[in-house]
């Protein structure tokens, strides 16, 4: 009996669909300690939807643009390539992998004015020789902006004649600190979480899941463990 590549490639391609479709609805930002564990180990514990890769902190208006990583690597000396490695086993897993740029710790280093050549060049689609992650194709960007008055006069989000970004597909994630500690205020208990909040919000049709700050606070309470099912 012969066989048909192509069909079995579109069955492949269906499969790893659905099952995308089917992942958790938890975000968490990895990068700000290596007692978080790996980025491969925080994707393996199939607790996440996404993962942001937590900072690029300095970058734009002519600054020589660098990675936080918090001692995972140090992009000062070329040795954080070796993350294309674990982005690539996330993706493999349906979990999206993200850049965050800002944070809070350097908020007046950073700019978007003539940054998105270079991050689109270096992380995203771009033929970069540089790209401090390596070679893998991050999926997006997320924005953690804390400072720099006037930043947002640089950014537009188009939400007509492009149907995949309009309103009516939009999605929302609730964001909380996963520890008492992770946050200066803002904590709410994964009891409270589960009784008064998951069903305010979870009556929306733009409800998405939830994102937590950050992976080594939650690996340590055990947050999004608790409130896994419940999402």
């Amino acid at each position: 009996m012969a066989k048909n590549p192509s069909l079995l490639s579109l069955l492949i391609i269906a499969l790893a669909l659905v099952s995308c479709r089917n992942a958790g609805g938890i975000v968490t930002y990895w990068g700000q300690s290596v007692k978080e564990g790996t980025l491969t180990e925080t994707c393996n514990s199939g607790l996440y939807q996404v993962v942001n890769i937590a900072f690029l902190s300095t970058f734009g208006s002519g600054r020589r643009p660098q990675i936080n990583l918090s001692g995972h690597c140090n992009h000062a000396v070329n040795n954080c390539k070796f993350l294309s490695t674990g982005i690539r086993n996330c993706q493999a897993k349906c979990i999206k992998v993200m850049l965050s740029i800002g944070g809070g710790k350097m908020s007046n280093s950073y700019s978007l004015s003539s940054a998105a050549d270079y991050i689109y060049g270096n992380f995203l689609g771009g033929k970069s020789r540089s790209r401090p992650l390596g070679d893998a194709v991050l999926d997006g960007v997320d924005f953690d902006i804390e400072g720099g008055g006037g930043l947002f006069d640089y950014v537009w989000i188009q939400f007509y004649n492009n149907r995949a970004c309009e309103y009516d597909n939009g999605k929302f994630y609730v964001g909380l600190p996963a520890s008492s500690g992770a946050a200066s205020s803002g904590y709410v208990s994964t009891t409270t979480l589960i009784k008064e909040v998951l069903p305010f919000v979870k009556g929306s049709s733009k409800y998405g899941g939830l994102m937590l700050w950050d992976r080594y606070a939650d690996k340590q309470s055990g947050y999004s463990t608790t409130i896994k099912r419940r999402v």
